[in-house]
């Protein structure tokens, strides 16, 4: 099992703590990353006190921050977003809309976001519209409404009628046509007696 050390933040580092914090992590993480980086040291009462005003300041920023990403969630939530794409006339995009992509097109319309917000398991690449989760922090998150539209008129009377198979591979849906009566059929129902008058 990986030890333990301490260290005291001297910047602020995303999803561990802001400057001035002493924080617990693992040894390799220290020494390969924090350290080089010059973004801990080893604490003490003097070197703690000698952050405490950036500390403060650390701490008015991120207050700040999180009313900011407040007030997007609750745009972001009501919020409808548009991605224009080439595709074939199943639906099927030429490439894929991305992370980045969605991020782009969302900071393009006044949001301020980074790519690693945008939680999207995989890129998209059918036309359709889709829930997608924004997250700041754990307990700042909402979703949008993302459509993914193609870039030119498709006609829907002629574009075959598609489902997924077993391999989940897209395939055209064939339907059976009804059975034709036979003149044989029609002979047999002309002939047939009719019933007594009562």
């Amino acid at each position: 099992m990986a030890r333990n050390v301490q260290l005291l933040l001297t910047e602020n580092v995303e999803h561990l703590g802001i400057v001035g914090d002493v924080v617990n992590v693992k040894a390799g993480y220290a020494r390969n990353y924090l350290l080089p980086r010059g973004l801990g040291t080893e604490p003490s009462e003097e070197k703690i006190a000698a952050l405490a005003e950036r500390r403060a300041e650390a701490e008015k920023e991120m207050k700040a921050l999180r009313a900011k990403r407040e007030g997007m969630i609750e745009k972001l939530s009501e919020f409808e977003l548009t991605i224009e794409r080439s595709c074939n006339d199943q639906g099927h995009l030429y490439g894929s809309v991305t992370q980045n992509d969605i991020a782009t097109a969302l900071i393009a319309e006044g949001f301020d976001v980074k790519q690693r917000d945008i939680r999207i398991a995989h890129p998209i690449k059918r036309l359709d519209s889709y829930e997608i989760p924004v997250v700041f922090e754990t307990d700042l998150r909402t979703t949008f409404k993302l459509w993914v539209i193609a870039d030119r008129h498709l006609d829907m009377d002629d574009r075959p009628e598609m489902e997924f198979d077993d391999e989940g591979n897209l395939i055209e849906v064939v339907h059976e046509e009804p059975a034709e009566e036979t003149e044989e059929t029609q002979e047999t129902e002309e002939k047939a007696p009719a019933a007594d008058e009562s």
